[in-house]
């Protein structure tokens, strides 16, 4: 390995450049699911006001801090997530700067690895609330994975090849592999709908940039995070319902939502293995008739908060923070797994 060029108080530029990352992909998570344009207008506006910002108003951090969380124009309450989403970002892209910028050196793996976690924030937050994950972000993903492989292979790394075939495109496989079965077997056993189509995408693309035996512990952990914090967002979502909307729920509860058809859920999955959904987004007809809606379609949605039961759980936040806690700490999981391996099996270390 090469010297790092780095010394450790460049930790703090990881941090900042992060949190400008994290500024960015709040433009993401507000416009993308609305059908906005990243681009039109170019500038960013107060969502309340529509109000142009000025440098004031943007600097990460220190601007939501400052003007304590007000539009400086029409001081109309900012959201907390805007505050988060850059102490979040900024502080994973400085956990990834000190890991291969500076306690060791491996600049490829940094940038794959941070571009990807701005993926993975992105997706979490637009799913928390809109129940979607955009095929652009998921796109992106395998699109970086791919990449990181290509630089592998020029520096003639092991690693670049998994199973005979490039490493990212085994992860991608196992990735659509692993959620689709649980999708198709969910159906044909239960006879309902057990994974959004997003999640599906989502799993290719992490197992594009972590490939396949990080990946599947990425859905290890994903499974068990789900399991104890599901548990607890259902409780504390939950409340009791007037007893007209209750009766309202239970009419509800005797209609029949026909599932989605075990023929489409294998066009769809042959679909995914084919990165026609990817293709698509350039060729919009190629989208469509494949799998009969238009790329780039966006719900018919308002800005304001989604109702749904307290049991509907999307599973994309759960596999993104799977993923960003594999990929921060995939050294001492990997020997915990190989540990458990050998324990499980009687073999000896």
């Amino acid at each position: 390995m090469e010297e790092p060029l780095f010394p450790e108080w460049t930790v703090a530029v990881g941090l900042m450049i992060g949190a400008a990352i994290g500024s960015f992909l709040n433009v993401v998570i507000y416009r993308m699911p609305l059908g906005k344009s990243l681009s039109n207008p170019p500038h960013s506006f107060c969502p309340a006001c529509e109000h142009r910002l000025g440098v004031p108003d943007l600097v990460p951090l220190f601007s939501w801090l400052f003007l304590r969380g007000r539009c400086r124009h029409c001081k109309g309450r900012i959201p907390a997530r805007y505050f988060f989403v850059e102490v979040v970002t900024g502080g994973i892209w400085a956990a990834f700067w000190w890991q291969y910028l500076i306690a060791g050196w491996d600049p490829a793996r940094a940038v794959a690895l941070m571009l990807f976690s701005a993926c993975l924030i992105a997706a979490t937050y637009i799913d928390l609330r809109w129940f979607i994950i955009p095929d652009e972000i998921n796109a992106l993903m395998l699109g970086i994975g791919a990449a990181y492989n290509v630089v592998l292979y020029a520096q003639a790394r092991p690693e670049a090849t998994t199973w005979g075939i490039p490493s990212s495109l085994a992860g991608a496989l196992f990735g659509v592999g692993a959620l689709w079965a649980v999708t198709f077997l969910g159906r044909l056993l239960f006879r309902k709908d057990a994974m959004g189509h997003g999640d599906i995408k989502m799993a290719r693309g992490i197992g594009a940039v972590l490939f396949p035996m990080a990946a599947g512990m990425s859905f290890a952990v994903a499974v068990a995070l789900g399991a104890v914090l599901g548990a607890v967002q259902i409780l504390v979502r939950r409340r009791p319902a007037p007893e007209a909307e209750q009766e309202e729920a239970d009419g509800n509860l005797t209609e029949d939502v026909e599932p989605e058809s075990l023929g489409s859920i294998l066009r769809c999955g042959l679909g995914y293995v084919l990165c026609i959904d990817v293709i698509g987004l350039a060729l919009p007809k190629l989208y469509e008739r494949w799998f009969g809606e238009e790329a780039y379609a966006v719900e018919s949605i308002e800005e304001e908060d989604v109702e749904v039961e307290a049991t509907v759980i999307p599973f994309g936040p759960y596999l993104a923070l799977g993923a960003i806690v594999v990929a921060l700490f995939e050294g001492p999981l990997g020997r915990l797994a190989s540990s458990y391996w050998q324990w499980a099996t009687g073999e000896r270390p």
